[in-house]
């Protein structure tokens, strides 16, 4: 089974949840997606815009309301259910609580799809579990209670579970979500190295979109009337990335790959310098507010160069050894100007 593609299409979908009277709630429209073997896909949006209510229709979970879902040209409505979980695993953001449980019980759930009727593990179920374990980063974890770890460790277990569950096709719902930035990268490689090494097919949901944009071969992005998909930069390029936020005040960044808040500028600053102590000081002035010149008569003067900093207003020549310290005086400065 594994040596066989899994593509994913979505069709004309519109999905959805009844509500508490019973009548259908659409909350996204006629979406057509695909994701190919061996791609990892973000699916990208607000909260709120359905992004879990997609997830769940694509896994089986959840009914849609319209279109199709396609595994290898196949309908997701034809698949049984016994099927479905030899192809598709599931990570949910909810908060699994789970009494006398411990992480290796945890894990072992998901090899259910292929034990015997009485479920018992085989020792190549058992090293499956263990192997997946390690690779979440929880060895040493088998023996702890489930209800006794932190949630982002419960979080690797339960990412763990979808390993050992060991389909073609994994679907995640924001795994990253109770991690550190540490183990948010280290969680994107790792499905990265199993899409890309495995060729295993891998849609998940994300707010990291800085990792997001650097990791991913593809982009599903919905807002509450249109939806994108293309490769990140395809994303930029066109301007998708700037139709996620209504807020006037936030923007994408075509040169950095990455949204901020627009700001007024509180004074023309020209930078001298080289190397990374330029780059990072071009950063940090824009992020305090200050309008970059080249041609202009600026207001300051700064060369950056080799971790050092000489700020010039006027006769006045101040020396820096860091740039919290520059940017502090610069700050104070312009308030007198």
């Amino acid at each position: 089974m594994h040596g066989q593609q899994y593509n994913i299409e979505l069709s004309q979908l519109s999905v959805g949840y009844s509500q508490s009277d019973g009548s259908p709630l659409e909350i996204l429209k006629e979406i057509n997606f695909s994701a190919a073997t061996g791609e990892m896909v973000a699916l990208i949006g607000s909260n709120g815009i359905g992004k879990s209510t997609l997830l769940r229709s694509i896994a089986g979970f959840q009914d849609y309301f319209s279109g199709d879902i396609k595994i290898n040209g196949r309908k997701l409505a034809t698949v049984s259910s016994a099927e479905i979980a030899r192809i598709m695993s599931f990570v949910s953001t909810e908060n699994v609580q789970v009494a006398n449980m411990t992480v290796f019980d945890l894990v072992a759930y998901g090899r259910f799809p292929y034990t015997n009727w009485l479920g018992l593990l085989t020792p190549g179920d058992r090293d499956i579990i263990h192997e997946s374990i390690d690779k979440v980063g929880l060895n040493g974890f088998q023996n702890r209670l489930a209800n006794q770890i932190s949630d982002g460790e419960r979080q690797r277990a339960m990412i763990a579970r979808a390993l050992a569950q060991d389909t073609p096709v994994i679907i995640l719902d924001e795994p990253t979500a109770f991690l550190d930035v540490s183990n948010k990268y280290e969680i994107f490689h790792l499905l990265q190295v199993l899409a890309n090494e495995k060729q295993k097919t891998i849609v998940l949901s994300s707010h990291d979109l800085n990792i997001a944009l650097r990791e991913v071969d593809k982009l599903w992005i919905v807002t509450e009337n249109q939806s994108y998909q293309g490769a990140p930069e395809d994303a930029v390029l066109n301007g998708w990335l700037g139709k996620l936020f209504k807020n006037e005040h936030v923007e994408f960044d075509l040169q950095e790959g990455e949204y901020f808040f627009k700001k007024e500028f509180k004074a023309k600053v020209k930078v001298e310098g080289e190397g990374l102590s330029l780059i990072w000081t071009l950063r940090a002035l824009n992020r305090a507010g200050y309008q970059i010149v080249v041609e202009a008569e600026p207001d300051f003067h700064i060369v950056a160069n080799n971790n050092s900093w000489l700020l010039k207003s006027g006769n006045s020549v101040h020396k820096f050894h860091e740039i919290y310290e520059l940017v502090k005086t610069l700050n104070r400065m312009t308030l007198e100007y």
